[in-house]
């Protein structure tokens, strides 16, 4: 295949190198010429993602914020392959779904939204690696769901990535869905860390610590347009964890251990009932 890249990140460069690995053309296509160059060099990119070159592109990954993602895919409408297969990479899917899939019918190209789960702590393509993606799952939001040759077409295009599971959605559950298990874990863990204990911690902290704090480690001008895009789904999640919070604080207030004790067990269970390993007690 024919393979464009745009943006040359973590995930998109984890993209290129995949692609790369697996013996496929990669052309890309970044705001840093360096980055560019620096593909290059490092020998996963073939040369640069022109709109000449994306008329014949098998496959176009478009792995940038979503607002700049959807405005990529607008712009350059008139310049995909009307065979080929057009998907996005980013954290968010309403906006550009909703933006991308009209441009699609306008200009008969296929396009399906895709959210790989996968990453780390770090940004920037000097941080990526061919195996990204290796037994990730990714979030597919097709145009429609009863395709199931256009899903079958998406798995084997993206086979060099080596996914491990493939999740069909809507755009808007997509997001509901990503406002709880992503976006608010960073979220708690970058407000977990400005307690002023947490700078006494060395010594004093494990794996919990590590396991809370580890997502705190973020890219501030990525997540910050991700929460203010998706804030009608955080807010709420937001304020469900508030109002339970409370519940725990109300009790050590009012020295109710048994109420505490009932949070605790609660949370336990439903831990245990959400991993499907829910005991008889």
């Amino acid at each position: 295949m024919k393979v464009g890249i745009v943006g040359l990140g973590l995930i998109g460069a984890s993209f290129a190198k995949a692609y790369k690995e697996a013996g496929h053309e990669v052309l890309v296509r970044d705001i840093d010429p360096s980055a560019v160059i620096m593909g290059k060099l490092s020998g996963f990119v073939d040369g640069e993602l022109s709109e000449e070159e994306l008329k014949t592109c098998d496959l176009v990954i478009v792995c940038l914020y979503p607002e700049a993602a959807a405005k990529y895919i607008e712009d350059n409408g008139s310049n995909f392959n009307k065979e080929g297969l057009v998907i996005d990479a980013c954290g968010n899917k309403r906006i550009v779904c909703d933006r991308a899939f009209k441009v699609a019918e306008k200009y008969g190209f296929t396009f399906v939204g895709a959210h790989p789960m996968a990453g780390n702590k770090y940004s920037g393509l000097k941080h990526s690696r061919a195996t990204m993606f290796n037994g990730a799952p990714i979030v597919l939001v097709p145009p429609v769901f009863d395709d199931m040759n256009l899903i079958d077409r998406v798995k084997e295009m993206l086979e060099p990535c080596q996914f491990g599971t493939f999740c069909l959605s809507h755009a808007d559950k997509h997001d509901e869905m990503i406002a709880f298990t992503s976006q608010m874990a960073h979220l708690v863990s970058n407000a977990y860390v400005k307690s002023p204990t947490a700078s006494e911690h060395h010594g004093f902290s494990a794996g919990s610590y590590k396991d809370m704090t580890r997502v705190a480690w973020l890219n501030p001008s990525m997540w910050s347009e991700l929460f203010m895009e998706n804030k009608d789904n955080l807010i709420k999640e937001i304020d469900c964890l508030t109002t339970e919070l409370n519940k725990y604080k109300e009790a050590m207030e009012n020295n109710d251990v048994e109420t505490l004790r009932k949070l605790l067990e609660d949370g336990r269970d439903r831990k245990e009932e959400l991993d499907g390993s829910k005991k008889d007690r």
